[in-house]
C-alpha cells in the first residue's frame, strides 16, 4: 500500500449504519475520558488546560484521515507531556510566552521529523531501541510523573525535574500541606483506583446488564471531575486556598504558525527528535497490539506520516504534542470503535464542549487532575520487568537498570539519550562477538551439532565451525582470531570448514577477513572449505575472486565430511541413531 494513499478510500466505501452506531458510542465514551485527561496532561506539561483540549481536536481529525489503525486514540499522553515540560522548562519559566512558544515548536519539529521519516519509509529506525531500554525509560518516567504531581495532591510548592531534586523539595515544603487539598486528592484517588475494577460490578449489582455496566464504568473520570467540581463550588473550597483550573477560553482553537525563531528551533531539534521517537514507539506498539486482536495490520510508515501530520496540526492550533495513548486506545477498542471515524467524532464532540461547557470546569480542582495523572501512570509502572530481564539476560537487565537510573537521576531527555546509546552499544557488542560453534556429526544421522552440547563424532584432522551470525565489519576480526586459536590448539589440523547455514550477509570487511583467514591457513598447511552457503551470500562471493582460491565448496556439511573424512563419516552414519545432550548443556 502506498504511504500516500488515503485510508479513507479503503474503509469509507463499506461504511455501514452499524459501524456508525458503534463509532458514535466509542467516541462518546472516549470524549468523556479525554476531556479530563487532556486537561490533566496539559497541567503536567506546564501548559494551560485548553492546550490539552486543543490537542484533541485537529490532531484527531488529521489522524482519522491519514492513520492506519482503526482503534488507536491519538491525543495528549503522560510521557510526552513530561518530556515537553522538561524541554520547554530548560528554555523559559512555566506560564511565560517563551515556554508556550517552545512547546508549540516541539510539536511542530517532532511532527516534521516523523512526517519526513514516514515519507522516506524509515519506520524501521524505532526497532533499534531495545524493549528493555524502552521499558526501563517508561517506568522511570512514570515515577517522575507521579513525583511531579505530589505538590498538587498536597497543595504545596515544589521544584525540580529529577528525583534528587523533587524529593528534598517535598521534604522542605511538607509543613505547608493544605488539608482541604489533601482531602480532595485522597477521595478522588481512592475513587479512581476503586472504579477501575469495582465500578462495573457495583453497577451490575444495581441491575444493569453487564455490557451496559462495563460501558458506564468507563466514565469514572467524568464522575470524579463532576463530584470534585461541585464540592469545590458548593463548599467554596477555592476561597480556602484550594487551587482550581479557573477560566478556560471558550471557542475552537485559533490557527496560527508559531513565531519563527531559528535559534529556538535549532536548540529544540535533538529533544524534539527524542520526543518524536518515544511518541512513535509508544503509538505503534499500541496500534499493532490492538490490530492483532482484529487480525488487521497497521503500516509503520503510514503511522509516522499520520502522527507527524497530527503534531504539525497541534503546533498550528496552539496545542501540545500528541501521540497514541494506551488507556484511551483500549477504551476506544473496548467501546466498539469500528473505524477511524470514531476519532473524528471524538474531535467534534470535544470541539462542541469547548464551545459550550468550559465555564462548567471553572471550579475543577488541580488536585483532581493530579489524581487522574497518578492513576493513569500506574499502568506505566512495571517493576517486575527489571528482575525478569536480569534473569533472562544480564546485558538487557543492566541496560534497563542503567536507563532507569539515568532517567530518575538526570532527567527524561538524558535518560532516553542514554537508553538509545545503550541500545546501540548492546547491538554492536552482541554482533561483534558472533556465536560460533564447533560442530560434529550425530551418530546415525547426517546432522551436525555443537560439540559442547551433544555427544557427537569429530575427525581430528577436520574442524568445522558453524557461524551463527551474518559477517560484517564489527565481527569480522573476531572470526579471524577464533580461527587462529583453532590453528594453535590443533597441531593435527589439516582442514577447516566454515559452515555458513546461518550467514545471511558477508560485507566487504568480512570478505577481506575471509581472505586473510585463507592466507593464514595456507601458510599453516591447512585448507579452507565452505559448506551450506546461502544463495544471496554465494551471489555476493561470486563477485570477488575468493571462490577461485577456495579449496572446497560443499552443498551440505555431510558432503564436506564425506569428502574430507570419508571413512569416519560413513562409520558414524552406520552407527545406531541417537542424539544425546551432554550433562548440563
Amino acid at each position: 500500500m502506498s504511504v500516500l494513499r488515503l485510508p479513507l478510500r479503503d474503509w469509507g466505501r463499506s461504511y455501514s449504519r452499524e459501524n456508525l452506531s458503534a463509532d458514535l458510542i466509542a467516541a462518546l465514551v472516549v470524549t468523556v475520558m479525554l476531556i479530563p485527561q487532556g486537561m490533566a496532561y496539559a497541567m503536567l506539561a506546564g501548559l494551560p488546560p485548553q492546550a490539552g483540549l486543543y490537542g484533541s481536536i485537529i490532531p484527531l481529525l488529521i489522524y482519522a484521515a491519514l492513520g492506519s489503525s482503526s482503534a488507536l486514540a491519538v491525543g495528549p499522553v503522560a510521557v510526552v507531556a513530561l518530556m515537553t515540560a522538561a524541554t520547554a522548562g530548560s528554555i523559559a519559566e512555566i506560564g511565560t510566552p517563551g515556554y508556550q512558544l517552545a512547546a508549540l515548536w516541539i510539536a511542530m519539529i517532532s511532527g516534521a521529523l516523523m512526517l519526513a521519516m514516514g515519507l522516506l519509509r524509515l519506520g524501521f529506525v524505532a526497532n533499534f531501541l531495545s524493549h528493555p531500554v524502552i521499558s526501563g525509560f517508561i517506568t522511570a518516567a512514570g515515577i517522575l510523573i507521579a513525583a511531579s504531581q505530589i505538590r498538587h495532591l498536597l497543595g504545596i510548592q515544589t521544584s525540580g525535574k529529577t528525583l534528587p531534586e523533587v524529593i528534598p523539595s517535598i521534604i522542605e515544603n511538607i509543613g505547608g500541606i493544605h488539608w482541604p487539598t489533601v482531602l480532595i486528592s485522597a477521595l478522588v484517588l481512592a475513587f479512581l483506583i476503586w472504579s477501575r475494577k469495582g465500578l462495573a460490578p457495583a453497577l451490575r449489582s444495581l441491575g444493569l446488564a453487564a455490557p451496559t455496566a462495563a460501558l458506564l464504568a468507563k466514565g469514572g473520570l467524568f464522575l470524579a471531575v463532576l463530584a470534585s467540581t461541585l464540592a469545590t463550588w458548593i463548599l467554596g473550597l477555592d476561597a480556602q486556598g484550594l487551587r482550581i483550573v479557573g477560566d478556560i477560553p471558550r471557542g475552537l482553537p485559533p490557527l496560527a504558525l508559531p513565531a519563527f525563531d531559528m535559534d529556538l528551533i535549532t536548540y529544540l531539534l535533538v529533544p524534539s527528535a527524542l520526543i518524536a521517537l518515544v511518541g512513535y514507539v509508544e503509538s505503534i506498539s499500541i496500534a499493532q497490539t490492538l490490530a492483532a486482536k482484529r487480525r488487521q495490520r497497521v503500516s509503520p510508515d503510514r503511522e509516522l506520516i499520520a502522527l507527524g501530520a497530527a503534531n504539525l496540526g497541534a503546533g498550528l492550533s496552539q496545542a501540545m504534542p500528541v501521540t497514541g495513548g494506551l488507556s484511551r486506545s483500549i477504551v476506544n477498542y473496548d467501546a466498539g470503535a469500528r473505524t477511524k471515524l470514531a476519532g473524528a467524532m471524538t474531535a467534534l464532540m470535544i470541539g462542541a464542549a469547548l464551545l459550550a461547557l468550559t465555564p462548567l470546569l471553572y471550579f475543577l480542582p488541580n488536585a483532581t487532575l493530579a489524581a487522574i495523572i497518578i492513576v493513569a501512570v500506574l499502568s506505566l509502572l512495571d517493576f517486575g520487568a527489571l528482575p525478569r530481564a536480569w534473569t533472562y539476560s544480564k546485558a538487557d537487565g543492566a541496560a534497563m537498570a542503567a536507563t532507569m537510573a539515568f532517567t530518575l537521576v538526570m532527567g527524561v531527555e538524558q535518560g532516553l539519550a542514554a537508553g538509545v546509546g545503550l541500545s546501540i552499544v548492546l547491538h554492536l557488542y552482541r554482533t561483534s562477538r558472533p556465536h560460533v560453534a564447533e560442530v560434529g556429526q550425530v551418530p546415525g544421522t547426517g546432522h551436525f551439532r555443537n560439540v559442547d552440547r551433544y555427544e557427537v563424532v569429530t575427525a581430528p584432522e577436520v574442524v568445522t565451525l558453524r557461524v551463527d551470525e551474518s559477517l560484517y565489519f564489527p565481527n569480522a576480526r573476531y572470526l579471524e582470531e577464533l580461527v587462529q586459536q583453532k590453528i594453535t590448539e590443533n597441531p593435527a589440523l589439516k582442514h577447516l570448514v566454515l559452515m555458513f547455514s546461518a550467514v545471511n550477509e558477508v560485507d566487504t570487511s568480512a570478505l577481506e577477513s575471509l581472505e586473510m583467514i585463507q592466507a593464514k591457513l595456507r601458510d599453516a598447511g591447512v585448507t579452507l572449505h565452505l559448506s551450506e552457503v546461502k544463495g544471496p551470500v554465494m551471489d555476493r562471493l561470486r563477485r570477488s575472486d575468493f571462490l577461485d582460491h577456495l579449496d572446497g565448496l560443499y552443498l551440505t556439511q555431510l558432503d564436506a565430511m564425506e569428502a574430507l573424512a570419508p571413512t569416519l563419516t560413513r562409520d558414524t552414519l552406520a552407527r545406531p541413531r541417537h542424539e544425546v545432550r551432554k550433562p548440563g548443556a
